[in-house]
């Protein structure tokens, strides 16, 4: 599917009215993984890379997840992690990865996850790094727990970074169904529990050579941690495009008292389509020399507006926006998800500091 038909919305909008938006609750409600939905997606050839400049990748991308995002943020999240996992693959020198797993990861026959909360922290200095290694022949023993990865599933695979003794890092993509890893599902969250967000264990599990993505796993995420935070900025974006057309659409009661609110549909959209020009700069590459902070500023300038989205729509609605099921609640818990994906807000202040 080419940049044209997607801006075009036909093929993306019939999916995401026919296989997401009546999920839309069940997620939200009960904890519902929409895998359907990525399988639609994958099946309209929609992650496909092979054939295609990456400019026009990351910018068919971005589209995606942002769409996804005005109607389920949740289902957006299981989108961008599975962007990330591509975005793994697609950087590596790995060709087992690149010719035998990557082309099952576009077509759909299985999905990843992320992995990387931990390790992108432990290189800000935030955390230690929580999985080890040890060389063994013909691969690694992996030890050591992650709290929480998303999008996972027996059959999914997912990107991790572990220590060695002798210092360094190497990265590596693993599939759930490996000996030794053990999983506990997450969903006590107050919002985005149809994520599929596992607990993970490793009891030493052994990784063979041909799923090392990297032995120097620090100059790796150097490579692909812009394209990783450039895949979450739609994420708030989608959310603050729905948050201000339900704010336009806010019932006119009580005289129209609602003009009298602080925040107003028309401001946050002139804020949007700032933001919204910034990224498609940065999807095109430019400004190369700083694009690492150009996507951090931007990533967080988007998570302030997504807040000031939410919270208006919230007030816009009074208390027809605080019934549990409301459509404007549950915009309100993803966006304080949103603030806490890795980099989380404290984490890009921080970033942004120094």
């Amino acid at each position: 599917m080419t940049v044209e038909e997607l801006n075009g919305e036909q093929v993306l909008d019939k999916i995401i009215r026919e296989q997401l938006k009546p999920l839309v609750k069940k997620v939200d409600q009960q904890a519902y993984y929409p895998e359907e939905y990525l399988q639609t997606l994958a099946e309209n050839g929609l992650f496909t890379s092979d054939g295609h400049q990456m400019d026009e990748v990351r910018r068919r991308e971005t589209i995606l997840v942002e769409r996804t995002a005005e109607a389920c943020m949740t289902t957006a999240f299981n989108l961008w992690c599975h962007l990330a996992s591509l975005t793994y693959l697609r950087h590596c020198d790995n060709q087992y990865l690149k010719s035998e797993i990557l082309p099952s990861l576009e077509s759909g026959e299985f999905f990843g996850g992320t992995g990387l909360s931990n390790p992108m922290k432990y290189y800000s200095g935030l955390e230690p790094l929580h999985l080890k290694a040890e060389r063994r022949e013909g691969g690694y023993i992996i030890s050591g727990s992650l709290a929480s990865v998303s999008n996972l599933k027996s059959g999914h695979w997912f990107g991790i970074i572990a220590s060695l003794d002798g210092g360094g890092e190497i990265m590596a993509f693993v599939p759930c169904t490996v000996e030794g890893l053990k999983m506990k599902e997450k969903a006590d969250y107050i919002g985005v529990n149809g994520s599929a967000t596992y607990g993970c264990r490793f009891n030493d599990v052994f990784i063979p050579e041909e799923w090392i993505i990297s032995n120097d796993a620090q100059s790796f995420v150097d490579v692909i941690r812009p394209t990783f935070i450039l895949y979450q900025t739609p994420l708030g974006l989608g959310v603050t495009s729905s948050a201000i057309k339900s704010m336009k659409k806010a019932p006119k009661k009580q005289r129209n008292i609602n003009a009298f609110l602080p925040v107003q549909a028309d401001e946050v959209e002139a804020e949007y389509n700032d933001l919204k020009d910034q990224l498609e700069i940065l999807v095109k590459g430019r400004y190369e020399d700083n694009r690492l902070i150009d996507l951090l500023q931007l990533r967080l300038d988007i998570d302030q507006l997504t807040l000031k989205a939410v919270h208006g729509d919230m007030l816009h609605y009074g208390g027809a926006g605080y019934l549990q099921n409301s459509h404007q609640s549950r915009r309100l818990r993803e966006a304080y998800f949103l603030l806490n994906l890795t980099p989380t807000v404290k984490h890009l202040e921080k970033e942004l500091s120094t």
